[in-house]
């Protein structure tokens, strides 16, 4: 069975299936590279909990900078946040974002925790 969280005409912020999770894009608010990435990395640890899972649990993460110039910025967070030896396969690359003051956005796939 499909599960899907948080539903509109367009997209599900959740969906749920045999075990794996998959999110909607996450951005966050702030100034900087590194508090964008703190909020937007909030808010996946809040999808995650919602649909059964947890940051430990990511299989895989695809980021998305604005600006490749702060790849550097944006790993200073992301390895604070991440648990030691949880690493997901991830992929990191610049594109334009949907607004023109988002500095990330963060695509997660995890699987339901244990």
């Amino acid at each position: 069975m499909i599960e899907r969280f948080h539903t509109t005409a367009r997209m599900s912020r959740i969906v749920r299936h045999n075990g794996t999770i998959w999110l909607c894009g996450q951005v966050g608010a702030g100034a900087t590279v590194a508090e964008q990435t703190r909020d937007c990395l909030s808010r996946v640890d809040a999808l995650l909990t919602e649909a059964g899972s947890s940051r430990r649990d990511i299989l895989q993460a695809t980021i998305w900078l604005a600006h490749m110039a702060d790849y550097d910025a944006m790993n200073a967070v992301w390895d604070e946040w991440m648990p030691e030896g949880c690493a997901p396969a991830r992929a990191c690359g610049e594109a334009r974002l949907a607004g023109s003051d988002l500095l990330v956005e963060v695509i997660v796939t995890a699987a339901v925790s244990a």
